[in-house]
């Protein structure tokens, strides 16, 4: 086949070659040669990315020729159903993307009285902001990280100036608006029936900004300062300060059977006779989060995933919390809406806290006799005892005369063990091989909110705080890339309504 003559033809990429032809002169020129390995790098990386850009920049301008030489074949029809018949070339925009910012030319379709229709502008699924996906994406990886202002210092070191910190908070606060949908479409994994199912929820408090308070918390705060000058606070206290963030957690569990020794060690230690077994094992885990929502709803939600996982129910339902009663009476009441069995054990970890603190008013700190008392009680709760062990307890103190601060702690102890007398069934929860502890929770407080929201000197307002706290919790389950995808989609079906034969990717 005879070839066609393209002597006559501009090469579209003539500017973007001419910049690569300027770099390989550079690299080559004898005072680059004198430059050491890192300052090379630098060389590369800064003049690479115009490159780049100026790659970028010729695609859009060949996609703008072929445009205006190519109208389309039928009539462009906007949102609004109606048609636009007449044609202007040569409407631009800027477009902000991991290279710089590049300009977008395109055909602007028009009718009088109506809002004009770019067409390219759908196919190539432009942004309503200034700023591309890719930057979008960066700005969401980078500030869930860490600071905002790392980072836009971040974003500059690859993408240059292209980015402020105002901007980069609103970028990620816009994109965490479709994790609600994107859950509610996911299908949630399904394990086997001897796999028990397990939902754990505690709450952290964040550092707002005084506006962002729940009401009564700002109310406080506002009359603790008409009060005037306060007393010196104690370390780490932050009164009136912090909004409480629900967490909650659904995993499944492979079960391992254990005895209560396999917890505690006998008092003097081990024999070394045995290896302790190891405990179950979380798998699948799933988290979600809210500053904004009641603690009710988090719970709720996790109470879906959990029925998303079981749709039968033919799994034991194993709920883990701290013993806060305003979480229990919420979590038995989403479990009653839904006529769900489960059970409810209390965090062994909080219990053994209390334990201890019981017998240090017994026996002196650090002492063998406090460590014996302490193992002693847990072993007993662990074999089903707590109440046994709590009216020893309260015999032992009458014995000693215990008074004050020391009696105080025993009758606290008594009193949490008392209360959760129904949730301290460690015994059935060994025998079937049940985790007992927190730990999955626990870790993604410290996780979404310590590691990220509590830094020091941060103080958040509400909506930025619930972005990076949900998405933190999107990228603790694994799912922040095609969660971006599906977010990215439905960007692009609310910025386009009706133009849906050009989707994102396509």
């Amino acid at each position: 086949m005879e070839r066609y003559d393209t002597s006559c033809v501009p090469d579209p990429f003539a500017s973007s070659m001419e910049a690569v032809k300027a770099l390989a002169a550079r690299l080559s020129a004898p005072e680059t040669a004198a430059l050491n390995h890192a300052a090379v790098e630098e060389l590369i990386a800064t003049d690479g990315r115009e490159v780049l850009r100026l790659f970028f920049q010729d695609h859009l301008d060949l996609r703008a020729l072929r445009e205006e030489q190519h109208p389309p074949s039928q009539a462009v029809v906007g949102a609004d159903g109606e048609v636009r018949a007449h044609r202007e070339a040569g409407r631009a925009r800027q477009l902000t993307c991991l290279f710089g910012t590049v300009s977008v030319v395109r055909c602007a379709w028009r009718s009088r009285g109506r809002v004009d229709v770019h067409p390219a502008d759908v196919r190539l699924s432009l942004p309503r902001g200034r700023h591309s996906h890719g930057i979008r994406r960066l700005a969401v990886r980078e500030a869930i990280r860490g600071s905002f202002a790392q980072a836009v210092e971040a974003i500059g070191e690859r993408c240059g100036p292209v980015l402020g910190k105002r901007r980069s908070e609103s970028l990620v606060v816009e994109a965490a608006r479709d994790i609600d949908a994107f859950y509610r479409h996911k299908i949630a994994p399904v394990s086997t029936a001897d796999m028990p199912l397990v939902i754990q929820v505690d709450q952290k408090g964040v550092v707002m900004r005084p506006e962002a308070l729940r009401e009564a918390t700002r109310k406080a705060a506002e009359a603790k300062k008409r009060q005037g000058r306060q007393a010196r606070l104690a370390p780490g206290e932050k009164p009136n300060r912090k909004r409480m963030a629900t967490i909650a957690c659904v995993h499944d569990t492979v079960p391992a059977k254990r005895r209560p020794h396999d917890i505690v060690h006998p008092p003097g230690g081990r024999s070394g006779l045995r290896t302790p077994s190891p405990g179950p094992k979380a798998v699948n885990r799933w988290c979600t989060a809210s500053l904004i929502h009641d603690p009710a709803d988090v719970i709720a939600e996790a109470f879906t995933q959990a029925a998303d996982r079981d749709r039968g129910h033919h799994r034991p339902w194993l709920i883990l919390v701290d013993g806060a009663h305003h979480q229990l009476d919420l979590i038995e009441a989403e479990a009653r809406r839904r006529r769900a069995r489960i059970h409810v054990l209390i965090d062994f970890v909080h219990v053994a806290e209390y334990v201890w603190t019981a017998a240090h008013a017994f026996h002196p700190v650090g002492s063998e006799a406090a460590e014996t008392f302490a193992a002693e009680k847990l072993t007993a709760i662990l074999h089903g005892h707590a109440a046994r062990v709590t009216r020893e307890m309260t015999a032992q103190a009458e014995k000693d005369q215990l008074s004050g601060a020391k009696r105080g702690s025993v009758e606290t102890c008594v009193r949490y063990l008392t209360g959760h007398l129904g949730r301290l069934r460690y015994d059935i929860a060994l025998k079937a091989g049940w985790p007992i502890a927190t730990g999955s929770v626990e870790g993604a407080c410290r996780h979404l909110v310590g590691d990220r929201l509590d830094i020091t000197g941060a103080r958040w307002g509400l909506d930025s705080a619930e972005a990076v706290l949900k998405l933190r919790a999107v990228q603790a389950n694994d799912d922040l890339d095609s969660y971006l995808a599906y977010h990215h989609t439905r960007e692009h079906q609310r910025t386009y309504p009706n133009q849906r034969d050009h989707q994102p990717g396509a």
